[in-house]
Order: C-alpha cells, then sequence, then structure tokens
C-alpha cells in the first residue's frame, strides 16, 4: 500500500525530472550546436540530432541504468516492429554485430548438428568494409572472394555457385551504400545448397527488396549506429533473426557466452537457476556462471539505447531524405555519364541510399586529383571502404580463395567514390556539389 507521503514525493520526483527535461529542452534550442554547424565542409555523413536526443540522454541519466535497460528493451522492440522481424538484440557496434552474427552459426553446443565447422568456406564480395569479412577469418574459416558488379558495387550473383564446394556453408555479404543485392536469386542459391546466409545491412536501414525490408530474406541481418549512418547512437549496433535458436545462440555469443538468457538485473528467469547439470559442472552450479559458448561482452548502455529511440522517431524523415537527395544529385550530374558511371539501382529493389557513389571512366580524370579539387572547395568523399580487400595490407599471409577475376574490385578500387546524401545536405548543398564537379570537368578539359 502507498501511503499518501510517499505520493506526494512521488508528484514531486515527477515535477522536478519534467522540469530539468523542459529546461534541457530549451537549453538545447537556444544554444546546442549538436549538429557541429560551425563545420563549414559538406560532409558525406553525420548525425543529425535535436532536444529529443538530448532529453532521452538526461532521462536516462536521471534513471542512472547505466547497462542496457528499459530503453534498450523499448528500441529492441519498435525497431522489431519497423523490420517486421521477430527478434532483434541490440549491440556495441556494427563491427561487433557482424561478429556476433557468424560466430553465432558457429556455436556447436546450441545449433548442434548444424553448425559451422572451422575450417568451412564462407562466399563473400571482394568489395566492402573489412569487417564483412573479418568475422570470417577470426572464427578459423576461410573467405571466398567473388568479384563485384560494377554497376551496382554489390557481388556479381552470376559468379556465386562456381565458387560453391563441398566445405562451402555460408554467404555473408553487405548492401553495398543502401543498394541492395540480388537478395531473390542468392537466397534461392542459399536454398538450393543449404547454406546459411548473413545480410550485412549496416548502409542499408530502411532500404527493401520487393517491399520486403533487407535483412529479413537471410538467416541473420546486421545494423550498425555509428553517427554516420541511417540513425545513431554514437556507437551501437544490432542483430536480427526469426529463428528463435539463431537468436539464442547470439545473445549467448554477445552476453560473455553464457547460457543464462536472463536480462541485466534480473535473476531465476528460467525458474530453475540451480537446477541444471552441465557436462563437468557440479549438479546445481549457478546458471548464471554457466557458459556454453565462446563469447564477449557487447553489449550497450541505455543512454545509448536513449538516443535510439528518439532517432527511430526520424527514421520514417531520413529514408524519405536520403531518397530525395539521390534522385536530385543523380538528375543534376546525369550529364556527365562521358565521364562517370552513376549508381544503377538493382532491379526490384527500392534503396535507402547511403551514399553516392561514382565510377570515373577510361581513366579520363586522375581520381585523386578530382577529390582533392572536391576537399579544396569544401567537399567531403569517401572511398568506397577498402576497395578490394585483397590488396589491403592485413589481408597478406591470410587464409583466403578467390573465384574468377576480381577486375570489377580493382577497377573499384582505382576509380570509384562517393559523395554524401545524409539527411543533414540541403538542395543548396547537392547544387554546390554539382556546380563543382562540373567546373572540374571544364577546368580538366582545357588543359588537355
Amino acid at each position: 500500500m502507498v501511503l499518501p507521503l510517499e505520493i506526494k514525493e512521488i508528484e514531486k520526483q515527477a515535477l522536478l525530472r519534467n522540469e530539468i527535461l523542459s529546461l534541457t529542452k530549451e537549453y538545447v534550442r537556444k544554444y546546442g550546436n549538436i549538429n557541429n554547424k560551425i563545420d563549414k565542409s559538406i560532409n558525406v555523413s553525420g548525425k543529425v540530432i535535436d532536444e529529443d536526443e538530448v532529453c532521452n540522454i538526461v532521462e536516462s541519466g536521471l534513471d542512472m541504468w547505466l547497462t542496457a535497460g528499459r530503453f534498450n528493451k523499448e528500441f529492441e522492440n519498435k525497431l522489431k516492429d519497423i523490420i517486421k522481424v521477430k527478434y532483434v538484440l541490440t549491440c556495441n557496434s556494427g563491427s561487433s554485430a557482424n561478429l556476433i552474427a557468424l560466430s553465432s552459426l558457429c556455436n556447436k553446443y546450441l545449433l548442434k548438428d548444424n553448425y559451422i565447422k572451422s575450417g568451412s568456406e564462407v562466399i563473400t564480395c571482394a568489395v566492402g568494409f573489412p569487417t564483412t569479412v573479418n568475422p570470417i577469418i577470426i572464427n578459423n574459416l576461410v573467405p571466398v572472394f567473388i568479384d563485384v558488379d560494377k554497376s551496382t558495387y554489390n557481388i556479381d550473383a552470376t559468379k556465386i555457385e562456381n565458387a560453391i564446394t563441398d566445405k562451402t556453408r555460408a554467404i555473408m555479404i553487405a548492401h553495398t551504400l543502401g543498394n541492395p543485392f540480388e537478395l531473390e536469386k542468392i537466397r534461392k542459391i542459399c536454398d538450393k545448397y543449404s547454406l546459411f546466409m548473413i545480410e550485412d545491412c549496416c548502409d542499408a536501414l530502411g532500404s527493401k527488396f520487393k517491399n520486403k525490408h533487407v535483412g529479413t530474406f537471410g538467416d541473420i541481418g546486421t545494423l550498425s549506429f555509428y553517427p554516420a549512418h541511417h540513425i545513431t547512437m554514437g556507437e551501437g549496433g544490432s542483430v536480427f533473426t526469426n529463428s528463435s535458436r539463431i537468436k539464442k545462440s547470439m545473445e549467448s555469443i554477445r552476453d560473455w557466452g553464457r547460457d543464462c538468457w536472463c536480462d541485466t538485473g534480473c535473476d531465476n528467469t528460467c525458474k530453475k537457476r540451480f537446477n541444471w547439470q552441465f557436462d563437468q559442472l557440479p549438479f546445481g552450479y549457478d546458471h548464471k556462471y554457466v557458459y556454453t559458448s565462446l563469447g564477449y561482452n557487447l553489449k550497450i548502455t541505455d543512454m545509448q539505447a536513449a538516443v535510439g529511440v528518439a532517432q527511430l522517431k526520424k527514421l520514417s524523415y531520413f529514408i524519405d531524405k536520403r531518397k530525395e537527395n539521390f534522385k536530385i544529385l543523380f538528375n543534376l550530374l546525369s550529364d556527365l555519364q562521358e565521364y562517370f558511371m552513376l549508381p544503377k539501382i538493382s532491379k526490384h529493389a527500392d534503396p535507402s541510399w547511403f551514399g553516392f557513389p561514382l565510377t570515373i571512366k577510361n581513366n579520363t580524370i586522375s581520381r585523386n586529383k578530382l577529390i582533392k579539387y572536391l576537399e579544396n572547395n569544401n567537399i567531403k568523399t569517401r572511398l568506397i571502404f577498402s576497395g578490394n580487400n585483397i590488396k589491403q595490407p592485413y589481408m597478406k599471409n591470410q587464409n583466403y580463395k578467390v573465384v574468377g577475376s576480381l577486375e570489377n574490385s580493382d577497377l573499384v578500387m582505382k576509380n570509384s567514390f562517393w559523395l554524401g546524401l545524409y539527411p543533414g545536405l540541403t538542395k543548396d548543398n547537392l547544387k554546390y556539389i554539382s556546380s563543382i564537379l562540373h567546373k572540374f570537368i571544364i577546368e580538366d578539359n582545357r588543359k588537355k
């Protein structure tokens, strides 16, 4: 029974909390330079936040529940509803999400006879971010590299079957810059050969294929919430799946490798905490300290999740803005196709674009010269991540295979780059980018 004095104290607490949040909102609106407006450069990416995110951080701070708590649960449930998937688990980065995803499929204890054995092969794309490939190597598996389709910057699906051997167990690839790869075709290949499929959607939140969210075609999807991505928590990521067994395995990998599935701060969810028998452990050994996976601590804080909850409210706008910016920039640059290959949308795809890729044709232009020119005019650029992965220094002496030519991957490595499309860019920003690119072409032609 709650006493009248306790009720008054609760009311006082609530009023004070509301006052703190109201003042926080006022401060941010008046004095908060939270989107780096001082920076005059046109960036390729960046956070877009307002008082909502700051207020959520403050509110989570008032809770002082520093590990994953109520905001994390709210975020997982809301993201699950958006993507339309059964299970979503947050983690501390997109890189960790990829590590969790593949490691969970190597979990002998939880996946029984269907786990991926050491030495097995995993097909991937030569062009991409290293953290799509690194979990393959970390789990003592062999990455098998396939060339890229130079028009979509995604894996060339026509070459996948030639790479499949009796050692192949999975395909792990990313949707490059938000442009979905050939999901239907690759899903059929996975079904035909009984392969796991992991979709790295770190650049593709909101992208769809045949009106279905990317990440839901494979066994596991992954996301990143780094400030450069579609939504942000600062650092953060997530894994998602429709399989209860895979979900349990991913949860274990993320949570130190333990068998226990209790939420932080909870005990005895299974109602038999001291009544389990595991291998050589004594009967009744505390279930919270039973480890069935080779795991890590890859969880987020509730403050990060609080930012994510506020960001999800803006997700629909962010996606629409990225699509709009893509259309604007494509139209502005359409007369430069003599010099550049413009991006091609994959068939049946509706991309939530991460960036706008360009590939210089026939070496008519020096990429370094062009990028320096753009940078000198306050326009930021990025290369298409690691280019051809096998050419990166860290890949020397690694155990990997290449099937077929990687000539398109080399082309991307030498001639491609991308421009920003994130929601913080205005139509005037995009017009300026176009004008500087056109100006460079004119000046470069004069010198020839």
